[in-house]
């Protein structure tokens, strides 16, 4: 089966800070993604939720990075209906908004403050960005993790629409943090809504007790890729309040015992794609380095692909 594993980020500061992942002396960024890419096959580009990539990054991961390893991109926060600070926006873009009456001095803006022009810019910007990877073959998914408010209203089926066909030629994966995308009674629908669109649902693993999340529902919708994200199941550092990091909310260590009931969905789930990515986001030190150098050894899966050569 061709499953692979890694992790939503490479250079989270705890994980850095810790000192248990990279070796003495892996300092540079060139040489912790290098490092990186002789563990796992797989990484989760999480940096460009917070803000837009650039295509000279990805240009450098490309080439810093073997045949066959695979960067998977976040959406941009602003796509996915998430609020979002005009300082993380490009500086023109910002100055270009300073005319619109509906940006002005705002906090925060969403997706529907920007006009339209600004917002086909940004959707060029972003393509643009990951080009690099794009042509020499290290792309796989952009992940599209929409608000909790985004629900299945009428206004944000529609803008789901919207980004899809945005991301024409691209595979296009979707995790909702809405409950009522996958309840009882709309998982059949939510699940046709991705079919028909040829989207990857994204099978979550999460605290089980919490409501702010989406049901887990081992499904696949496009024959090509299966996802799944590994959140942890720490209940009480799920809401941690305002100003807490990444870290904070995911702080979570698998058991072996966990790891092992979920190789066996993995395993299940696999069976009905071409390929299966399964990302740790439990991305408090090297907690999910660790998870995911496990879980792997018990799928029997391998850092490279067939054929690849090692950096």
């Amino acid at each position: 089966m061709n499953i692979q594993c890694g992790t939503a980020g490479w250079t989270d500061k705890t994980l850095i800070a810790c000192k248990r992942f990279y070796p003495r002396g892996c300092s540079t960024a060139e040489a912790r993604l290098r490092f990186y890419a002789s563990q796992f096959p797989l990484v989760e580009v999480d940096s460009a939720y917070y803000a837009m990539p650039s295509e000279s990054n990805a240009q450098l991961w490309a080439e810093r990075t073997p045949d066959g390893f695979t960067f998977n991109f976040k959406s941009f926060r602003l796509f996915t209906g998430h609020q979002t600070s005009p300082d993380v926006l490009p500086k023109d873009i910002v100055m270009a908004l300073g005319s619109s009456p509906s940006t002005t001095r705002k906090k925060n803006l969403y997706y529907r403050d920007l006009p339209v022009e600004i917002r086909d810019e940004l959707w060029r910007r972003y393509l643009e960005a990951l080009e690099p990877l794009r042509r020499t073959q290290h792309l796989g998914a952009v992940l599209f993790q929409f608000a909790p408010w985004i629900t299945r209203a009428p206004e944000d089926l529609a803008h789901v629409d919207e980004c899809a066909a945005r991301m024409t030629g691209y595979t296009v994966a979707v995790e909702f943090r809405n409950q009522s995308w996958l309840d009882e009674h709309h998982a059949p629908s939510t699940l046709a809504f991705l079919r028909e669109r040829q989207l990857v649902h994204v099978i979550v693993d999460a605290p089980p007790d919490v409501t702010n999340r989406v049901h887990t529902v081992w499904e696949a919708t496009n024959p090509q890729l299966a996802m799944v994200r590994l959140h942890g199941r720490n209940t009480a550092s799920w809401n941690p309040g305002a100003g807490a990091s990444a870290a904070d909310r995911f702080n979570y260590d698998y058991s072996d015992a966990e790891l092992g009931e979920l190789a066996g969905s993995i395993r299940g789930i696999a069976t009905r794609a071409a390929k299966t990515h399964v990302i740790f986001n439990n991305c408090f030190e090297d907690q999910g380095q660790r998870n995911a150098l496990s879980m792997m050894g018990m799928l029997g899966a391998s850092p490279h692909a067939p054929g690849d050569a090692r950096p």
